[in-house]
């Protein structure tokens, strides 16, 4: 029932690269439908901010269905560094006692941080705690630089004095922390969860122009709110905070994660399978679900979660241009590429969140696929999207059969493609670097046993 705040620590450094994997490669013999059921739990992207987030209270906290990732098990070894006393109940529950927060040593910070990008979160809390904190050199997937001036100049904003350091950033706030007005550059959700994690305890209001909306933001907010912050979300992109003298706790059960509900799906249509995945829900996944059916995919909608499949023999191209929400999600295109790898025709797709992300495509056209990446983008009469400077394009021509070969993960979403090409391809193919794999989806080397995927995996 509780995990001992040591090993949460120790076992951060490990937790960066797996969770629960023993191997670091997997075999895979691919041609076979997947078909079953599988279970998404609560999003990374909002249960490691969650988590953050009760740093803030006075009271504890209680978050519910807890993924059981790598991304979690780092931001649990960093709270237990200052002091936070985690308890893990039956079904995911975890209690999070932030009673005595302390200061942590930079070295243990650094070396329990890996390659994740949550510290960063951690600055408004630990300037409202105690004064000051301290993040490492970030490091994370490599999608792109992921300049992280947008929290900074946020945090200056809220009167935090910010000093490079080797190995990382020292932030003080030696007057407090204030209200700011406060307009991001562009919509980005690091940003956005920062400037709310750091305004509800500041002195006075803060206004947020051009603010992310997706739902493990608006998730977020709730979790503040039965906190005791006070936040009002317009439709402009516009959000409202008016500090508060203290905050409590929350009791709160996490969105499901929708970008692993959608990698399933995307499985089930490159395989020609039948996936159902229990805890999806409609409202959160509408954009991709209107692609998935462009694509030739179907699916029922349940209470109980979605089920995935293909609706007809031949998929069809489509155009896909990456945005904010409440656009096409970049984490879902990644996936959606294999699939689209069979579609009868010339498929494009506009990358304008992140710069770097057709990296993996190296390795489908290494299994024969015919994707041809464009490091600049280009201009398209069909697009609505605005082109933005940095990003690329990426024409997939299909169908191409895929055969198996050696493949190494590059990157979270990149990776989960990686498996998803090997699981359609004829023949066998080893893919390795898969802890990269466990940091965002929970027990999958379970979910594909259940899925009837032929593999032989030593773990």
């Amino acid at each position: 029932m509780t995990e001992n705040n040591n090993s949460l620590a120790n076992d951060a450094k490990k937790a960066g690269a797996r969770v629960g994997l023993t191997s670091d490669e997997i075999i895979i013999n691919g041609g076979r439908p997947l078909v079953g059921r599988i279970q998404v739990r609560g999003a990374k992207n909002l249960a490691t901010k969650a988590m953050v987030a009760a740093l803030l209270g006075k009271k504890p906290s209680v978050l519910r269905s807890v993924p059981n990732i790598s991304d979690v098990r780092v931001v649990a070894g960093l709270l237990a560094l200052h002091g936070v006393i985690i308890t893990r109940g039956e079904n995911e529950e975890w209690l999070l006692d932030p009673s005595n927060v302390e200061r942590a040593h930079k070295a243990d910070i650094d070396a329990h941080a890996g390659s994740s990008r949550i510290p960063i979160l951690f600055c408004g809390p630990l300037l409202h705690r105690l004064g000051e904190a301290f993040i490492p050199d970030l490091g994370g997937c490599r999608i792109g630089d992921r300049p992280i001036d947008f929290h900074l100049d946020a945090l200056r904003k809220f009167g935090a004095v910010v000093e490079k350091q080797p190995g990382g950033i020292s932030l003080t706030a030696p007057n407090g922390l204030k209200g700011a007005n406060i307009e991001l550059p562009y919509p980005s959700v690091g940003a956005t969860e920062q400037v709310l994690l750091t305004a509800v305890l500041a002195e006075g209001n803060t206004e947020l122009r051009n603010a992310a909306v997706e739902p493990e933001i608006i998730d977020l907010i709730c979790i503040l709110q039965k906190m005791g912050a006070i936040i009002t979300v317009e439709p402009s992109r516009v959000i409202y905070i008016e500090g508060v003298k203290e905050l409590s706790g929350y009791d709160h059960t996490a969105i499901f994660d929708r970008n692993e509900a959608a990698s399933w799906a995307s499985a089930a249509l490159a395989t020609n399978g039948d996936i159902f995945v229990e805890g999806a829900k409609q409202e959160e996944m509408m954009t991709f679900l209107n692609v998935f059916r462009k694509v030739g995919g179907e699916f029922e909608i349940t209470d109980a979660g979605i089920r995935f499949f293909r609706g007809q023999e031949k998929l069809n191209p489509v155009l896909i241009e990456t945005d904010v929400h409440p656009g096409f999600m970049t984490d879902w295109q990644q996936p959606l590429v294999v699939a689209l790898t069979q579609a009868e025709g010339i498929s494009t797709i506009h990358e304008t969140v992140y710069e770097n992300r057709f990296g993996f495509t190296d390795a489908l056209n290494k299994m024969g696929a015919n994707i041809v990446v464009h490091p600049e983008g280009f201009e398209d009469g069909m697009r609505r999207v605005k082109r933005r400077e940095f990003e690329q394009a990426a024409v997939i021509t299909g169908p191409t059969p895929l055969h198996g070969s050696d493949v190494e993960v590059p990157d979270l979403r990149g990776g989960f493609s990686h498996l998803i090409a090997a699981l359609t391809a004829e023949g066998s193919s080893k893919v390795t670097n898969i802890g990269i794999i466990a940091r965002g989806y929970e027990n999958f080397i379970d979910k594909l046993r259940k899925l009837g995927a032929d593999f032989i995996y030593e773990g």
